[in-house]
């Protein structure tokens, strides 16, 4: 049984530092990747042993609002790969304002069958916990095949439809878990962040309690924050410097590293060898103003 959502407030430790520049952070075009393509403006992979699979990047940003739902409801990978793939059948990972009937949002839940009214359900933290609380309720689901487990919750007219997502779900789901996968992005110049708004958003999609962001570092026009999980075990910092390269287009996180990786706006992902006291902390680099 999942555990229930924490959002106790005040949970959330954040000590913020914010200093403003003459200039926002500009960054050169993308290069080729280590995979041998050039990412386009606003696209994102998620890798997972030899199998690449491409999102825009407001897909990547639903896919980790979906997998940080999880993750504060007690979901495991399997769980999430089950919501990730059911989102991509249902919507393409978007956040639709239109559907069959009255179906709305990422997963295309209506209205008028008791999934919440539709400024809800177009909410795609609402829409990921009323999946998840409705997966949690089937039997079994954990031992059910993927296309079994969504169409317990989804009842679709398609049934079959969901299996035909499940290895770029499972992709995404163990890169934003924290697992063996990870996500790429290219986002475009010129998106500013803040250190509070990063926080928020942190703090929105993971619930409270579960990560502590304080400022590390000021230059110019660029705040660097240092990300502590205050549950988890290794997995957890994983799983949210991922989440932090698939959001940098909405959060303006031009760098994220720590835990063996590092992932540069236009640069792309390199391997870092770990200090000899252990792995280094968790930290993103934010474009500020």
């Amino acid at each position: 049984m999942a555990r229930r959502r924490r959002r106790s407030a005040g949970c959330l430790a954040v000590v913020l530092v914010v200093a403003v520049g003459a200039a926002a952070l500009v960054w050169l075009p993308g290069i080729v990747q280590r995979h041998g393509y050039k990412l386009e403006a606003q696209s994102c992979t998620a890798t997972y042993g030899d199998y690449v699979d491409y999102k825009t990047a407001e897909q990547a940003g639903n896919a980790a609002i979906i997998s940080a739902v999880g993750l504060s409801y007690g979901f495991d990978t399997w769980g999430v790969t089950v919501a990730i793939a059911t989102a991509i059948q249902e919507s393409s990972l978007r956040n639709l304002d239109y559907g069959d009937r009255d179906s709305l949002g990422l997963f295309q839940q209506r209205p008028s069958q008791g999934w919440g009214e539709p400024e809800q359900v177009r909410d795609p933290h609402y829409a990921s916990s009323k999946f998840y609380q409705a997966l949690d309720q089937v039997p079994g689901w954990r031992d059910m095949p993927l296309t079994e487990a969504a169409q317990a919750v989804q009842r679709s007219g398609f049934p079959d439809a969901y299996a035909d997502h499940e290895r770029e779900a499972r992709a995404w789901a163990e890169a934003l878990t924290g697992g063996a996968g990870v996500v790429e992005c290219h986002v475009p110049d010129g998106v500013i962040g803040t250190p509070q708004a990063f926080a928020e958003r942190l703090h929105h999609d993971f619930g409270s309690g579960r990560f502590a962001v304080e400022v590390a570092d000021v230059d110019k026009d660029r705040t660097t924050l240092r990300i502590t999980p205050l549950v988890g075990d290794e997995s957890a910092n994983h799983a949210v410097r991922e989440w932090a390269v698939a959001t940098a287009a909405s959060t303006g996180v031009v760098e994220a590293s720590g835990w063996g990786h590092r992932w540069v706006n236009g640069v792309g992902r390199s391997t870092l060898e770990e200090g000899e006291d252990g792995p280094e902390p968790v930290t993103v680099v934010i474009a500020t103003r």
